[in-house]
């Protein structure tokens, strides 16, 4: 049973040298899954990128070389990893936050989160001075701003947030911010010459061009049936056709799409799922007359690769 991504590495290396290129002054993320890739891979490329390195959090810090710097995009909770490095940058957008590495000993460098309308965590405006304060007094070292703009919305809004946010801001430290394309960045600096600004990419450098990545998964069995009941949940089987077994899973971080569409696709077809995928294994339904595959065959599998655990993945 194997969920595969193929890749065209000549393609896919262009486009990530191409976009960080595009993007100027950045620091690629590489956090999580690996966005698909797995994190070893990534890490890989994004030495190449620069010298900082964007991680998730703290216990993902260790995976940066010593050669360059982590910076960690998530606050730390009740404690500091004995695994992160020393020359890490973490993130606070509270009082709290700075307690909790004031309370583990650290004093090195952070970098402060703005509040921006995604509304996660983050530091409001009328906080800010107070916060900058509590790091001084903590003898900590002020590395710079982190703002993280929605995905989706409006390109023209995301810019006047930037903006609002960059006219409160001291300029002699560095402004990071996510979810801006290459062309805004660019549009922002020229807006705010003063104020360095850092592309902070992770989906759209590693993952902004598709067309040279396929994920697939393997048919490990399929069944007849014309009724009866079928799956772990004795899911009522109302019409003739196949049940076909693939070998992909919850474990693999494939799930139903939006409005529980089934992710798997079978000669340009949208298989349906019969239950919802268990740990490694999907139990789909083809009505008879369709298209089905047979064991041995591989189908296509739509997923985000930013939550997927492939089992392979096939240079091309």
């Amino acid at each position: 049973m194997t969920l595969k991504l193929t890749v065209q590495r000549q393609a896919w290396l262009d486009h990530v040298r191409s976009t960080a290129d595009a993007a100027g002054q950045m620091v690629p993320v590489v956090k999580g899954n690996g966005y698909g890739f797995g994190r070893p891979i990534l890490i890989e490329q994004a030495v190449a990128l620069g010298h900082e390195i964007a991680v998730g959090t703290a216990y993902e810090a260790r995976d940066v070389p010593p050669t360059h710097t982590p910076i960690v995009l998530t606050p730390l909770g009740s404690d500091v990893p004995s695994t992160l490095p020393s020359n890490s940058v973490l993130t606070v957008g509270s009082i709290e936050h700075v307690a909790t590495l004031r309370n583990a000993g650290w004093t090195g460098r952070v970098m402060i989160k703005l509040l921006s309308s995604v509304k996660r965590y983050g530091v409001s405006p009328e906080q800010l001075d107070e916060l900058t304060r509590c790091i001084a007094d903590a003898h900590m070292q002020h590395y710079g701003w982190s703002l993280h703009l929605p995905l989706d919305g409006d390109t023209t809004q995301h810019l006047a947030e930037a903006s609002h946010w960059i006219a409160q801001l001291p300029q002699h430290l560095p402004l990071h911010v996510s979810h801006l394309s290459p062309d805004s960045i660019s549009a922002l600096r020229a807006a705010h010459p003063t104020q360095t600004i850092v592309a902070r990419l992770g989906t759209t450098l590693w993952l902004g061009d598709k067309s040279n990545m396929h994920l697939a998964a393997d048919v490990l069995a399929v069944h007849h049936v014309s009724g009866g009941t079928a799956g772990y949940r004795n899911t009522a089987i109302t019409a003739e056709g196949s049940i076909v077994v693939v070998g992909a899973g919850t474990a693999h971080g494939v799930m139903p799409l939006a409005h529980n569409a089934s992710p798997f696709h079978f000669g340009r077809q949208r298989i349906q799922l019969l239950e919802p995928s268990h740990m490694h294994t999907s139990m789909l339904f083809v009505p008879s007359g369709n298209p089905c595959p047979a064991v041995g065959d591989v189908i296509d599998v739509q997923q985000p690769l930013t939550r997927v655990f492939v089992d392979t993945i096939t240079w091309s």
